[in-house]
């Protein structure tokens, strides 16, 4: 049987000892994950945290990659990025973080466990989820939601800047 690529899009937050450089360090180990290649990064985006307003503002972006990799074999790959980029999980929803890996998509995957959603929930909400996805894949359609350039052009971008990549 022949390995087939598939397509995973990841979304990559920090607000955290120098974001900008914490997102970059992340799109490295990306670019290093096995099975799988980095095919297209999105600028970075600052803008206002989703949880907690007691918090410094958060640096976003999304990576395409395709991978071999099943999807529970390709997030188990991306916490422990983020526990090598000092990702401690605490007790704050939606709290600060160093760093902060979402599968938001794997090909055609659907899942709905307790350790794994796909699509991921916040994919078609999120202006900071959909406005760096939609640089990387305007044309995505999103399992019962659309295409990603449409939801894109919905959302709110109130408060949101794209930062010099």
């Amino acid at each position: 049987m022949n390995a087939v690529f598939a397509p995973a899009y990841v979304g990559l937050g920090s607000n955290l000892d120098d974001p900008p450089a914490r997102i970059r360090a992340a799109l490295d180990a990306l670019a290093d994950l096995e099975q799988s290649r980095l095919i297209a990064v999105s600028s970075l985006w600052r803008g206002p945290p989703m949880g907690p307003q007691d918090q410094p503002e958060f640096v976003n972006a999304v990576a395409a990659l395709l991978t071999l990799l099943e999807p529970e074999h390709l997030l188990e790959r991306l916490q422990a990025v983020e526990l090598a980029h000092g990702r401690r999980r605490g007790d704050v929803r939606w709290g600060p973080r160093t760093l902060d890996l979402d599968l938001l998509m794997h090909g055609e995957a659907l899942r709905d466990t307790p350790s794994l959603v796909l699509p991921h929930p916040g994919i078609g909400s999120r202006p900071f989820v959909l406005l760096p996805l939609a640089e990387v894949a305007p044309a995505l359609r999103i399992p019962g939601l659309g295409q990603v350039a449409r939801l894109a052009a919905g959302v709110s971008v109130s408060g949101l800047v794209r930062l010099d990549a």
